[in-house]
């Protein structure tokens, strides 16, 4: 039970992280926001292991936790840029999909066993993608914004209207962050319990190591605007947070539960930019949207045994 707890508190972290991360980087450079928002993590990390208690690591669950950061930061920009082309909707729930999917295709093949539902729940996760991913014929009306962005960020997508092309481009990104994502829940859990919060802390440092390259090469190191400043914060500190409680859930759990339970965390994207930024969404997504919550619960119901 401990586990299913500590997982769905981290799908809430992630998901509160992925919508402030969304409004920002509308806003601003792809790349400073998630420069920021990883820098954050990092400080928030080495405030708190202290308090996890400083065991000493061994090289094995650094690299696990290295790796994984890696991923994360890879799938951190791309869902960011699917935040660009496409709704909160579409492109959050299927990075969402592929993360789950992944992840119990990995617990296959370390051993686990899922029960029937989970197998059911896999099977329903093709025809949600495909149903989500349905650009409409018409300029999209599935989003809205509140304000307009700054002139040098392109508008938002709902706001304007998005291109069947640029649609396209938001659901590859969307599955680009799911295999990421599913990467890195499979890093930590495989990183083990032993070494306290240390692969946690070497994850983000893969994290801000990779994104600070990407930086550095195509020169955009500056700072976001103060708006996106403020939400590039928020988004450090809720993904640290989702994090952490993954890491938590994973060891107390096994890897098919707590990694779909915690791929429940577009529901609080979507459920966030529909209060406060009256994103709406089509019969056909909504259908989408339904099915890989069916999805995604049945994997969880029937996870192992």
């Amino acid at each position: 039970m401990l586990a299913v707890l500590l997982a769905l508190a981290a799908a809430v972290g992630y998901g509160g992280s992925d919508y402030s991360a969304g409004l920002a980087a509308r806003r601003a450079s792809v790349i400073r926001v998630t420069i920021l928002a990883e820098a954050t993590s990092v400080a928030l990390l080495i405030l708190v292991l202290p308090l996890a208690g400083l065991r000493s690591p061994s090289w094995i669950p650094l690299a696990w936790g290295a790796g994984g950061g890696i991923a994360g930061a890879m799938g951190a920009l791309a869902l960011y840029a699917g935040f660009r082309h496409a709704a909160f909707s579409v492109a959050a729930s299927l990075s969402a999909v592929g993360s789950a999917g992944f992840s119990v295709l990995a617990g296959l093949l370390l051993g686990e066993h899922p029960g029937r539902l989970a197998l059911v729940g896999i099977g329903l996760a093709l025809p949600a993608i495909v149903s989500v991913s349905v650009s409409p014929g018409k300029p999209a009306q599935d989003a809205g914004t509140a304000g307009s962005p700054a002139p040098a960020a392109p508008p938002a997508p709902a706001a304007h209207g998005v291109a069947g092309g640029r649609h396209g481009a938001g659901v590859l990104w969307g599955l680009v962050a799911g295999a990421c994502f599913a990467a890195l829940f499979i890093a930590l859990n495989r990183a083990g319990a032993g070494s306290g919060l240390w692969p946690v802390a070497a994850a983000q440092d893969g994290a801000l190591l990779v994104v600070g390259c990407i930086a550095i090469v195509t020169r955009d190191l500056h700072l976001p605007a103060t708006g996106s400043r403020w939400l590039a914060i928020l988004t450090g500190v809720s993904g640290s947070t989702g994090t952490i409680l993954y890491f938590l859930a994973t060891h107390a759990g096994l890897l098919a539960i707590t990694a779909v339970l915690t791929s429940l965390y577009p529901a609080v994207t979507i459920l966030l930019a529909r209060v406060f930024v009256g994103e709406r969404l089509t019969i056909l997504r909504l259908a989408g949207l339904c099915l890989a919550a069916a999805s995604v619960g049945l994997i969880a119901a029937g996870g192992a045994r």
